[in-house]
């Protein structure tokens, strides 16, 4: 499963990147909205974690974007 992080503070994106990769998932992280975005839509990711407050696109829109288009597969958001 491969899993993206979008999260503007090192400490958080780190610590959640650590932890999913102990358990064997492939992970990236983006540390701004825009970097984030282009990797959600280009659909290689099974699921998405990302922050609501990030620099260039907020993780809202990213979503609002992501829903928009048509990626096959199935969403699920948690707030």
């Amino acid at each position: 499963m491969r899993i993206l992080i979008v999260e503007d503070e090192p400490g958080i994106s780190n610590f959640l990147k650590q932890g999913l990769e102990e358990e064997s998932y492939a992970v990236d992280i983006a540390e701004e909205g825009t970097k984030g975005l282009q990797l959600a839509l280009s659909g290689e990711y099974d699921l998405l974690l990302m922050d609501w407050m990030l620099p260039g696109v907020s993780g809202i829109e990213i979503c609002r974007l992501f829903i928009k288009g048509d990626q096959g597969c199935t969403r699920r958001l948690l707030s």
